[in-house]
Order: C-alpha cells, then structure tokens, then sequence
C-alpha cells in the first residue's frame, strides 16, 4: 500500500513537472514572440523615420525652387514645384504615420492609397535608381546656367531614395502587423473563385510592350520625339515593365488553386507595389500628356493615353484582387 501511494506520488509530481514545464516553455515562447515583435517595432520606427527624413531634403530642394521662380516669374514651374511639395508633404505624413503610434488608428480608407500610391511613385523606381547609376552620363556644358547646384542633386537623389528604402522597409512591417491574414500562410484558393486572373492579363500585355520598347523596338513611338530616347529612357521603360510583370504574376498566383507553396505575403506585397506603381505613374503621365503644349511623350499620343489609361485600369484591378484574397482569408478565420 506504501509502493502505490509512493507510485501515485511520483506521478503526481511527474505530471505536475511535467505541466510547470510546458507552461514555463508557453511563458518562454510568449517572450521569444514579444522580442520578436519589439524588434520588427523598433525596425518599421527607424525605416518610417528615415522615410520622412529623407523626404524632407527632397522638400527643401522644392521650396527653394519656388522662391527661386517666384522671382523670375515662370508661373509654369511654379505651379509644378507646388504639386511636387504637396506630395513630398504627403509623404513625410506617411512616413510618420507609418512609425508614430497613432498611425496604426489612422482609418484604412484614409492610410491606404497614399501608401499604396506613395509605393507605387518610389519603391517602384528602386531598380531604376541602381541600374541608372552606372550609365555614363554627358557631362554638364561650361557655362550651362541650367546646371543643377551638387547640393540640390545629392538632396534630390537622398530624399528618393531614402524614402523608398524606408518603405521598402517599414510599410510591409506596417500592414503585417495591422493586417496580419494579408501576409499569413501560402497562397491558394479552393473554389469557385480560383482561377480568375483577368486582371493578369492587361499587366502582362503592359510588360510586353514595355520590354519590347526597352530592347531597343521603336514600333508605336514617334520617331520625330526620339531625341532623348536614350538608355536612361529605356531602362526607365524597362523598371515599367518590371512592375507591370510583377502585378501579372501577383494575380495570376493569388488565383490559382489549393497546393502552392509560394508565401502569402510575396504577391501580395509585390502586388501592392507592382499595382500602385501602374496606378500612380499613369496617372501622372496621363495627366501630362493630356495637358496640351505642355509634355510630349516619345510614343504617339493616341498610344501614350490607351497605354497609361490601361495601366491605371489595370492597377486598380490587381489592387481589387488583392483586398478580395485578404477578406477570403479574413472570413474564413472567423
């Protein structure tokens, strides 16, 4: 009778060890996540910050400028370096809003676009910017008053490129933590609703022409505006036609059936980006060849306007199947 109570005592504290010890692994393991957590914190707050730093010497440059034409009175580049100082404050308030506590209660509705577009105009020139920088560039002639002052230049490229490294960096850190089944688990839709990639298609049409212009293919430009048509101008193109391919394949896998093993978050953060970029910069250029007598793009303008209205439409729709793959996966974990 001693041996049995012994034996159940024994148990008893092997059970009850064995119960401190997966509750000392819980509390452990719920440590190693909150370090985890306050680390990629402390990361986004750095990078948005940097956002925001760096475009502020962007915006600097900007409010020279315009005290600088205000005195010569060219209302034209006034009205230009005002737009541009709109946005370099826009984007200071997302970089801030994307590392400041209170940006994570700003309302979706209000902190989307501007990062969706933000990203689009920056992270998606981040390709240009490293491959441009090993062209060889004509030097500046003597005398030319145009020249742009060192300080301005390194200003300018600072304030790009520091933001969009700061995104690149912060605003996937942001959505992942505010919004974390638009990044979780593999892609994969079961159902009806696999296998609509429409919106696929007019990307990948846009990396087709896109590539094609960047190889050195002349087919829809104008040959009387092919004086700057340069490599600069083509790799330009050709950081288009990234984007375009990019925003072609995010719809395309967000479409397809169960068994992927492809991570959530590579479409849908590449979508983001790929999408907003087709957005913004159509937009942009767009509105400039619609202006007239003011911009002259290098394709005919019947084509210049179908080509950046489809690129718009076509931002919006891989956008559109973006927050359709989010709310599936939202729904299904209620």
């Amino acid at each position: 009778m001693h041996a049995e109570a012994g034996d159940r005592g024994a148990r008893s504290r092997g059970v009850t060890s064995e119960s401190a010890g997966r509750r000392d692994a819980g509390i452990q393991g719920a440590g190693i996540r909150d370090a985890g957590s306050r680390r990629r914190t402390a990361l986004r707050r750095v990078a948005a910050y940097t956002a925001a730093g760096s475009m502020s010497l962007y915006l600097m440059v900007k409010i020279v400028w315009i005290v600088l034409e205000l005195r010569h009175g060219t209302a034209d580049w006034v009205l230009l370096n005002l737009v541009t100082v709109v946005m370099a404050l826009t984007g200071i308030t997302l970089g801030l809003a994307l590392g400041q506590p209170w940006g994570m209660r700003v309302p979706a509705w209000l902190v989307l676009p501007f990062a969706w577009i933000g990203s689009g105009f920056l992270v998606s020139l981040l390709p240009y910017m490293l491959v441009s920088g090993f062209l060889e560039r004509e030097p500046a002639a003597p005398g030319d008053g145009a020249a742009m002052p060192a300080w301005e230049a390194v200003f300018l490229s600072v304030g790009f490129a520091g933001m969009a490294v700061g995104l690149v960096v912060a605003l996937p850190l942001y959505l992942a933590e505010r919004w974390p089944h638009a990044f979780a688990g593999r892609v994969g839709r079961p159902g009806p609703e696999a296998g609509r990639a429409w919106a696929a298609l007019p990307a990948a049409a846009l990396a087709v022409v896109w590539s094609y212009w960047a190889a050195g293919g002349t087919a829809g430009l104008d040959p009387a505006a092919l004086g700057g048509w340069d490599a600069n101008a083509r790799v330009l193109v050709g950081d288009g036609a990234l984007c375009a391919a990019l925003a072609a394949w995010s719809g395309w896998a967000l479409s397809r059936r169960g068994g992927a093993r492809t991570p959530l978050w590579l479409p849908m953060a590449a979508g983001f980006v790929a999408s907003g970029s087709l957005f913004a910069w159509g937009s942009w250029k767009l509105l400039w060849v619609l202006l007239p007598g003011v911009y002259r793009p290098y394709e005919y303008r019947g084509v210049a306007v179908a080509e950046h209205a489809l690129a718009i439409v076509t931002g919006v729709a891989v956008l559109l199947t973006l927050l359709r793959e989010y709310r599936s996966r939202a729904s299904a974990r209620r």
